[in-house]
């Protein structure tokens, strides 16, 4: 009986002529083209991502120190508040210094100092005998 055959891969020499050869060439050209390009793309992605990288980096640092900076602010501005609160009663009690009966109750106070014809009569402040008690303790 016949069996079908197989057909069998035969190998195909090509042709030597002058224009297999510059289709080979132009081939080959070609394939190095690709690879020089896909080569390129390659080290510019490479370089996209440092450069965009290093940008986000900066961006951040720099969002970090402004954060910084704003908190500095924030406590700056509240330090010039108490300031401003504290060289208005100066200026208050400056004022009062110009007073020369504020001068003379602030004399009789602290340093027991008393017009003609006047007795001075010292009396603990409660405040003060209970700090010292409780130093004492």
């Amino acid at each position: 009986m016949n069996k079908p055959q197989k057909p069998t891969a035969r190998k195909v020499t090509s042709i030597e002529t002058e224009y297999v050869r510059s289709m080979q060439k132009k081939e080959n050209w070609k394939q190095a083209q690709k690879k020089r390009l896909r080569n390129r793309l390659i080290v510019f992605a490479v370089l996209m991502c440092i450069v965009f990288g290093s940008l986000f980096n900066m961006y951040f640092g720099q969002k970090k120190l402004l954060a910084a900076k704003e908190q500095e602010k924030t406590e700056a501005i509240a330090t010039l508040k108490d300031l401003k609160t504290e060289q208005e009663q100066l200026n208050k009690q400056l004022a009062k210094l110009d007073d020369e009966e504020y001068i003379a109750k602030l004399a009789r106070k602290e340093y027991f100092l008393s017009e003609s014809n006047e007795i001075i009569f010292s009396i603990p402040d409660k405040k003060k005998s209970s700090e010292k008690e409780t130093r004492k303790e």
